[in-house]
């Protein structure tokens, strides 16, 4: 099969020992960003649309992140066969176990103002900005292991 042949052949993008990650973990970041934006913006105007958006966002970020976090665990047995991780590695683990843990965690936090009536607490937009400051240091860390951050 030629190198052309070979880059639509969906065994290769499939079974691929990592890509799955690589490509799913950009869904999560981007409507976990995404939908904090809404509702901060939501919370500027009072603009019910906006917060309505933000909650789906954060919603699909929050299932998104269970596939990336099962490609990411199945990386580092395909790729380093289950090595002892450390280093930017583990780092970056460890960041991922903590944004995914916030993702959801501000989600679950909306749904349940949202299921109760009640607006959201007050000190959820300081975890809104603790979590967003983790996922960026957890998408920087897995730049730089790719070698998209100069790595």
């Amino acid at each position: 099969m030629t190198s052309i042949g070979k880059a639509f052949d969906p065994s290769t993008v499939l079974l691929a020992k990592h890509a799955q990650h690589v490509v799913l973990v950009h869904f999560p970041i981007a409507l976990f960003i995404t939908g904090v934006a809404f509702d901060w913006a939501g919370m500027w105007t009072k603009r019910k649309a906006l917060a309505e958006a933000a909650y789906y966002n954060l919603l699909i970020a929050a299932l998104s992140t269970l596939p990336v976090v099962a490609t990411g665990l199945l990386a580092w047995q395909f790729q380093l066969e289950g090595q002892r991780l450390k280093g930017i590695l583990l780092l970056h683990l460890v960041m991922g176990g903590a944004s995914t843990v916030l993702i959801c965690a501000v989600w679950w936090l909306h749904f349940r103002a949202r299921r109760r009536g009640l607006a959201v607490p007050g000190y959820l937009r300081r975890l809104e900005c603790v979590a967003v400051l983790a996922v960026g240091l957890t998408g920087h860390l897995g730049g730089f292991l790719s070698g998209v951050s100069g790595g």
